[in-house]
């Protein structure tokens, strides 16, 4: 039996320490298990490839335990010593701390001192050391790898400890992988798993109300509310982990300083950027492009992680004359032609919200002077142009984990790329003293109300220093044929999500209608619907700008 999942973001990189795309991610986690995970019903933390951890008095050190019995896909241990490599390859190869890099800054020291125990020294207390999205690889395999930047980890089938294993790819058309028969949690109920590549998702949720496919995820409003009272399908709706930001390029600089990409210079001035800011209407964006089908934003933390989300006593006011005011007194007036300046703005082609977005955009920049420019533009070709800074303004954005460091980790000085454009996972080339002090702050901080106050601060100056405007905090819109699909598990249990989860309990949690029939329980907790077949199609809609996240927060 195959669950079809269909994609219409490319993949960047099998390689786990490069992958960078939503979708990539999404296959990766699938492969690979991380040191820890959270739970389906409710994302506490639990069992990952260890199953017990303890600090030290003085939180500087900790130590994990791998249990024995857990085995990769070649049949091969997993032991402590894998734990270690793969954190060790991290400390020591910039390349290697692409995707998850802000992890491991902290670490001091990395030791396997037998095949069931990892020990973990930090320079400072580290609160987050029990989220560490990192994918573990196996020491066998990589320890013979010898250039980790060109390494495409595509020798089929891929040895993984996840509960499937990559079986086959071929570029801009499908994955395939099958089932870890030896998976230490259990093997899936069903025996292949292919993402399969398509152009846009109109087709897809077309083919869902034909009864061709079974699952839609990532849907647009319009086509969400399409399938209302559609027989056989039923409808899903989230409050998503995901945020969609509006990149302002403040400056682009590497990690020694040096300028990178040809941003407009005016957008270095804060005053400028506070001004585009105040120019976008964010109630008219959430009703006339997410339909309601989202929440306003403010703060880099959606509200699903509620004490972690912050919300500004005094939000920025949308207010055209304002910021035609502070443009004049930053010293931008206009010009004969009514023109202050012009901007590029960059997003994704076939993505609805980047489309209909852009055009409300232009509207609003040429109201207080600054034409736009928009280009949308290929999913690689969005990456290129990001990463190498050569943008203005470019929609982005990201799904974030439990713990909100990896987000806020995005934002410091340190996570600047190199002169390549690599060993680094900045979001929106953010650097600022304040902003880098809090950030060390939160992360040693083990009082969590403490902590969340120092996480608001966090958020606050990045929204006053503006090198990126949250624009919403998008639902998550899934359909699925409710007449074919027997169950699939939730994160959490309830109003959770299918897809695109902080786990892959939704792909593996996922059994057939004839599989559930006259079963009086399952120990797996999510929407039970009746049905016969399990072919399903899901779409990973994504905007990816430039990235580098690969786990913890992956670049929409």
């Amino acid at each position: 039996m195959i669950l079809k999942v269909a994609i219409v973001q490319q993949i960047d990189s099998m390689n786990p320490f490069l992958a960078v795309f939503q979708s990539s991610t999404e296959v990766g986690r699938l492969m690979y298990d991380y040191l820890t995970a959270y739970a389906a019903d409710d994302q506490r933390v639990t069992e990952g490839l260890a199953n017990r951890w303890e600090p030290s008095a003085d939180k500087l050190t900790w130590t994990f335990t791998v249990p024995e019995g857990k085995k990769w896909s070649d049949g091969q241990p997993i032991t402590a010593q894998d734990v270690a490599f793969t954190y060790n390859l991290m400390l020591s190869n910039d390349v290697a701390r692409t995707a998850n890099g802000s992890f491991v800054t902290n670490f001091e020291k990395v030791t396997a001192t037998d095949d069931k125990t990892v020990v973990i020294k930090t320079k400072a207390p580290q609160v987050t050391m029990l989220a560490l999205d990192i994918p573990i690889v196996p020491k066998h395999v990589w320890e013979k790898v010898t250039n980790i930047k060109d390494y495409a980890n595509d020798q089929m089938p891929v040895v993984g400890s996840g509960p499937f294993v990559l079986s086959e790819h071929v570029a801009g058309q499908f994955i395939k992988l099958k089932a870890n028969k030896s998976y230490w949690r259990g093997a899936p109920k069903y025996d292949e798993l292919h993402f399969v590549y398509f152009q846009n998702s109109d087709a897809a949720v077309q083919a869902l109300a034909k009864g061709e496919v079974d699952l839609v995820n990532r849907m647009a409003p319009a086509q969400y509310d399409s399938l209302d009272k559609k027989d056989g399908v039923t409808r899903n709706k989230a409050q998503g982990r995901r945020f969609t930001e509006l990149l302002i390029n403040p400056g682009a600089q590497t990690r020694a300083g040096e300028p990178i990409g040809d941003g407009n210079a005016a957008l270095k001035d804060v005053r400028v950027r506070r001004a585009i800011a105040q120019a976008v209407d964010l109630d008219a964006l959430v009703q006339r492009v997410s339909l309601g089908y989202a929440e306003k934003g403010s703060g880099l933390v959606p509200p699903v992680f509620g004490k972690w989300h912050w919300q500004p006593e005094k939000p920025r006011a949308f207010d055209p004359a304002a910021a035609n005011a502070a443009l004049d007194a930053a010293g931008f007036p206009r010009k004969a032609d009514g023109t202050r300046f012009g901007l590029r703005l960059f997003g994704r082609a076939g993505r609805a919200y980047d489309e209909q977005a852009s055009e409300y955009l232009k509207r609003s920049m040429g109201d207080i002077g600054i034409p736009l420019d928009v280009r949308l533009v290929s999913d690689n070709q969005l990456n290129e142009v990001t990463t190498a800074a050569t943008y203005d303004l470019a929609f982005s954005g990201w799904a974030t984990n439990v713990d909100p460091d990896f987000i806020l980790g995005l934002h410091t000085c340190a996570q600047r790329p190199g002169p390549d454009g690599k060993g680094g996972t900045t979001d929106a080339y953010f650097c600022d003293k304040e902003y880098d002090d809090l950030y060390a702050k939160q992360l040693s901080e083990f009082d969590e109300a403490k902590r969340v106050e120092i996480v608001k601060q966090m958020q606050a100056r990045f929204y006053d220093q503006v090198p990126a405007v949250v624009l919403a905090y998008e639902n998550a819109l899934e359909g699925y044929r409710s007449d074919h699909f027997a169950k699939f598990t939730t994160q959490p249990a309830q109003g959770g999500v299918i897809m695109a989860q902080n786990g892959m309990w939704g792909y593996y949690g996922a059994e057939p209608a004839a599989r559930t029939a006259g079963a009086s329980g399952s120990r797996w907790p999510g929407i039970a619907i009746g049905g016969m077949v399990l072919v399903a199609l899901v779409i990973i809609g994504v905007v990816v700008a430039r990235r580098r996240a690969a786990t913890a927060g992956e670049r929409e």
